[in-house]
């Protein structure tokens, strides 16, 4: 990878400018046009190094309840329980494991009583004998930076 993209990389996971137009702090720092980190952006996400550009939020301090759930999933159901679970707003990541419980994934929303409705809607949607409900007792770290 490109030097040039490695610095904007590092720049985008932890020193994105708020500003009116941040694509053109970022160029300054970097010393090319705005239209040239737009461009690298766009070739970034394209090649799959770039996700997505948005704010990350403290869910907590918002007032919102998350937890972690567990599911056991039959290998032959594993893309059709994946494709229900991914399509819920209140789900942030969803993974598949080497594991009894196969598919685990982050649930997230407005209240406790919300996030255990939804999985008990889960259960019901997907046919699901055996979930895990396992919330967070205490948080250690929630950011990850990596050095380019």
């Amino acid at each position: 990878m490109e030097l040039l993209n490695k610095k904007l990389l590092t720049m985008l996971q932890s020193d994105f400018p708020i500003t009116n137009r941040p694509y053109a702090d970022l160029g300054e720092q970097l010393g090319i046009k705005e239209e040239e980190v737009i461009k690298r952006i766009s070739q970034l996400k394209e090649e799959g190094f770039i996700r997505r550009i948005g704010g990350v939020f403290d869910s907590r301090k918002l007032g919102y309840y998350s937890t972690l759930c567990a599911l056991q999933v039959p290998e032959e159901q594993v893309a059709k329980v994946a494709d229900t679970i991914n399509a819920l707003p209140e789900v942030t990541h969803n993974y598949i494991r080497n594991h009894a419980y196969n598919m685990w994934f982050t649930l997230i929303g407005p209240s406790k009583e919300h996030v255990e409705k939804k999985i008990e809607e889960i259960q019901q949607e997907v046919g699901a004998e055996r979930m895990m409900n396992l919330p967070a007792v205490n948080f250690f770290k929630v950011n990850v930076k990596f050095n380019l």
